[in-house]
């Protein structure tokens, strides 16, 4: 008898989940999926109103997650107070784990537990994973749906001769040799585990999905528990600009801090916006953008100062009080100016440009 498994998403307020939970609902609906969000306290209000929107659009509540359910202060007050007034940071992300890590892993306990992530087909990164055995993460916006640890056992030497006959019951018709002579080609250093992969996928995702799928029924990943799985057939790939589509198609609408607002500097104009979700004291936030909270959101801003008085700071090179003088704001608008020149025949749109830095920050927010 199979384990009852739980299908879950995290709506962390940003373009990508929102995204995901609209695409699953309509694409998916057999899939009985829980979405929750994990609540700081310190989010803008454009985040909850997301929240508020897709739980209209999917017809069910998002379950809230709080830290320290029990204090009489938000969340990151609580935590902010017991670590002594040291504020999180690239090195020290003890907001990531208690506030969003450990209330999820208290809420879903020791359930089997089917996790789907936002990652979209035109990032090259993995994200948070869950180092519990029993969480297993999916990615359905991606040619590869499946975890780094999946692939590597799924595609290991020692399991060459189990994938060649699983590729064998299939209906591949004239690919098939093709595909066979790729499964007996071991991984090597002239044929990676990547070479490998993408080979494969190539012949065909649906195939290949069913393969790993066979596959992990012999294992005791949580999808091992599941008689089917309807995104084996996935071969959707989405990029930024379907996420943007999925949002106002929708209804749900874009958040609008994605919106990008103008702003100029000696007779030169340029457009800022926020590129992720999140507290608004956000420390992987780039300079131009604390600037955008200053300017669009100058009563959060001023809070995000507040926090400052005990000697630690945002940026480890400087305070917010110093970035907001007229002679360091005029600096950081032109820095903008020239950095998204440098950019242009990259892409036009700023968004793009601090999605660079956004996948180097912390995923579990920000998907």
């Amino acid at each position: 008898m199979k384990t009852k498994v739980r299908h879950v998403m995290g709506i962390s307020g940003g373009k990508d989940s929102a995204a995901l939970a609209i695409y699953m609902k309509d694409k998916y609906p057999q899939l009985d999926i829980e979405y929750y969000c994990c609540d700081t306290g310190k989010e803008l209000e454009e985040t909850y109103t997301l929240i508020r929107n897709l739980e209209v659009y999917l017809g069910r509540p998002i379950i809230r997650l709080e830290a320290a359910s029990n204090s009489h202060e938000d969340p990151f007050d609580h935590f902010l107070k017991l670590y002594g007034g040291y504020l999180p940071s690239s090195t020290s992300r003890w907001c990531t784990r208690k506030l969003k890590l450990e209330p999820f892993e208290k809420w879903i306990g020791d359930d089997l537990v089917v996790s789907y992530v936002g990652i979209r087909g035109d990032e090259d990164r993995e994200g948070y994973i869950s180092k519990k055995p029993t969480v297993q993460s999916i990615f359905p916006f991606r040619k590869n749906i499946w975890s780094e640890d999946v692939i590597a056992k799924t595609l290991n030497n020692n399991s060459i001769n189990f994938l060649a006959q699983q590729y064998a019951k299939q209906q591949l018709g004239d690919k098939l040799p093709r595909i066979l002579e790729l499964v007996h080609e071991p991984i090597s250093e002239s044929f990676t585990l990547n070479n490998k992969l993408q080979a494969l996928l190539e012949m065909g995702a649906a195939a290949f999905n069913q393969v790993v799928f066979d596959y992990l029924a012999t294992t005791k990943y949580p999808i091992a528990n599941t008689p089917s799985f309807p995104l084996v057939e996935n071969e959707d790939v989405l990029v930024r600009d379907d996420i943007f589509r999925i949002l106002r198609e929708s209804g749900v609408g874009v958040p609008q801090y994605y919106e990008k607002l103008p702003y100029e500097v000696d007779g030169k104009k340029g457009e800022y916006a926020r590129s992720r979700s999140g507290c608004y004291f956000c420390f992987f936030q780039q300079k131009i953008e604390w600037i955008w909270l200053y300017e669009q959101h100058p009563e959060m801003f001023e809070k995000a100062m507040q926090y400052e008085k005990d000697g630690y700071t945002w940026m480890q090179e400087e305070k917010l009080e110093d970035i907001i003088k007229p002679e360091r704001m005029h600096q950081i608008k032109s820095d903008q100016l020239l950095r998204d020149k440098r950019n242009k025949k990259k892409s036009p749109y700023l968004l793009d440009i601090l999605d660079e830095v956004e996948d180097e920050g912390c995923a579990s927010c920000f998907i």
